[in-house]
C-alpha cells in the first residue's frame, strides 16, 4: 500500500516525510495562497478555486478567508455552509460537512492522532480518522472538533468547545471536554 492508501484507510502511515504526501499538501497550500488573497467579491475566481481545492463547488457555499486545509479533495461540504474566518481543516481523513451549518471563526477539525511514544512521532507516523457533521449545526468561534467525531444533525457546540466524543442530535454542548448541556427541542419557542 502507498502512505497515501494506508492514511485514507485510518492505518499508521508516514505523515511527514512521504515525497507524494508531501507534494499534494504543497500543492494545496499553493492553491490556499490565491483563494486567500482573493477579495470577496471575486466570486467566479472563489468557485473555481472551490472546484480545484475540493473537487467540487457546493451550492451555498462561503468561505471567508484566511482558510487552512492540508489536502482539500478530503474534504465534502453539503449546501448551504458557511465558514468563517481563521478556520482549519486538517483532512488526513474524510471531513464531511453536512447541509446549513454555520461555523463560527478559528474552528479547527482535526483527523490526525500521532503516537503517545516519540520514537515512532518522530519517523512521522500518525492515523487519521474521519470526522461527521449532521445537518443544521452552529459552531461557535474557536471549537475544536477531534478525530473521529460524528456530530448529529441540529446540534449547537458552544464557543471554546473541545469535542472528543460523538454528539447525538439536537445537542447543546460546550466545554473542554464538550458534554451535552441540553437537548434542543427544535419545533419548541424561540428562545432569548
Amino acid at each position: 500500500m502507498t502512505e497515501k492508501e494506508k492514511m485514507m484507510a485510518g492505518m499508521w502511515y508516514d505523515a511527514n516525510y512521504n515525497q507524494e504526501l508531501t507534494e499534494l499538501r504543497f500543492k494545496t497550500q499553493e492553491l490556499l495562497l490565491k483563494f486567500n488573497q482573493t477579495p470577496l467579491s471575486h466570486q467566479d475566481e472563489i468557485h473555481d478555486l472551490y472546484k480545484e481545492l475540493f473537487g467540487t463547488d457546493p451550492k451555498g457555499l462561503t468561505i471567508i478567508a484566511p482558510l487552512t486545509v492540508d489536502y482539500g479533495s478530503n474534504i465534502s461540504f453539503g449546501e448551504n455552509v458557511f465558514v468563517n474566518a481563521s478556520c482549519y481543516f486538517m483532512d488526513g481523513a474524510k471531513i464531511t460537512i453536512g447541509h446549513n451549518v454555520f461555523i463560527g471563526p478559528y474552528c479547527g477539525f482535526y483527523t490526525a492522532s500521532h503516537p503517545l511514544a516519540y520514537k515512532y512521532r518522530n519517523q512521522g507516523l500518525e492515523k487519521a480518522s474521519p470526522i461527521v457533521v449532521g445537518d443544521n449545526c452552529w459552531f461557535g468561534a474557536n471549537v475544536s472538533v477531534m478525530p473521529g467525531v460524528k456530530i448529529g444533525n441540529g446540534c449547537v457546540l458552544g464557543t471554546g468547545s473541545v469535542v472528543t466524543k460523538d454528539v447525538p442530535d439536537n445537542s447543546l454542548v460546550t466545554g473542554v471536554p464538550a458534554k451535552v448541556i441540553k437537548v434542543i427541542d427544535q419545533n419548541g419557542e424561540l428562545e432569548d
